[in-house]
């Protein structure tokens, strides 16, 4: 059960409320690091910048989008070296051409099934660590069709891909069958308002997936958050209406580890640091 960190301090949020993993969205990077939307805006270095920021002050595993690699096989290669030694534990990769869109909607594009095979095999042999997870996103099911999914699925194992990623089926049923289809370590999207309908945890696990990620959830509830609050400081020239649903300075500086009374400077290596 992945939820998706919108920066450092969110990620330190997940790892202290008990999750055993998190996840950092491409959409997120886009919308929330630059403002824009997740149509391939973004570059490596700001991936890895992404990545590094959070990596740098949590212990939990952390898996990245990496979008469709930022490029072909050589970029998709260096994107691993990049990724892997900012501190995050896994990546997937996607089959869409560039520039690509939101999984969830329509006009997506697929490149053919073995110039993406081409760019996994050189994904996978610039692994420094074999336990460094690479995962292959397929964006087939709705451009393609639902067999096509599966025969892409198939092709990038065999390339080097270390797990799937289907992305935006469509019902239960189709999970179901995917996870019979094809027999390896699975990634289901439970993004909101999309295509895929709202399964609990415990119904992908039963269906055979054993990473769930929520990508953008946390994005959403404080961008709502944020917008409801702006509007009361608007109307009521004062933010004192706004305190209950604060975080107070007491509860940030818990969340930080930050001693108020220490006569010392905060010393940033305090937080997460992760062994390689």
């Amino acid at each position: 059960m992945l939820p998706g960190a919108i920066n450092a301090l969110s990620a330190r949020l997940i790892e202290r409320e008990g999750f055993e993993a998190l996840y950092l969205s491409g959409a997120v990077l886009a919308n929330s690091v630059g403002g824009v939307p997740d149509v391939g805006l973004m570059t490596l270095t700001e991936s890895r910048g992404h990545c590094a920021a959070v990596a740098g002050v949590t212990t939990i595993p952390i898996i990245a989008d990496a979008d469709t690699g930022y490029g072909g096989s050589e970029n998709a290669a260096r994107t691993v070296r990049e990724l892997e030694s900012a501190g995050v534990s896994g990546i997937h990769i996607e089959d869409q051409e560039f520039p690509k869109r939101c999984g969830h909607l329509e006009g997506k594009r697929l490149v053919p099934v073995d110039e993406f095979c081409e760019k996994i095999a050189a994904a996978a042999a610039a692994k420094s660590c074999p336990d460094f997870l690479l995962i292959a996103r397929t964006d087939a099911r709705g451009v393609t069709g639902y067999d096509d999914a599966v025969k892409r699925a198939h092709a990038y194992l065999h390339a080097g891909a270390d797990a799937i990623f289907p992305e935006a089926l469509t019902g239960q049923g189709e999970f179901e069958r995917f996870a019979n289809d094809v027999d390896t370590l699975l990634l289901a999207n439970m993004t909101e308002f999309g295509k895929t309908p709202y399964l609990t945890v415990d119904e992908f696990c039963q269906m055979g997936y054993r990473l769930i990620i929520f990508p953008v959830t946390l994005q959403r509830i404080a961008a709502k958050s944020m917008e409801c609050a702006l509007r009361t400081l608007k109307r009521d020239r004062s933010q004192k209406a706004l305190l209950d649903d604060m975080q107070t300075r007491e509860e940030l500086y818990q969340l930080l580890q930050y001693d108020m009374t220490a006569p010392t400077e905060f010393d940033p290596t305090r937080g997460g640091r992760r062994d390689s």
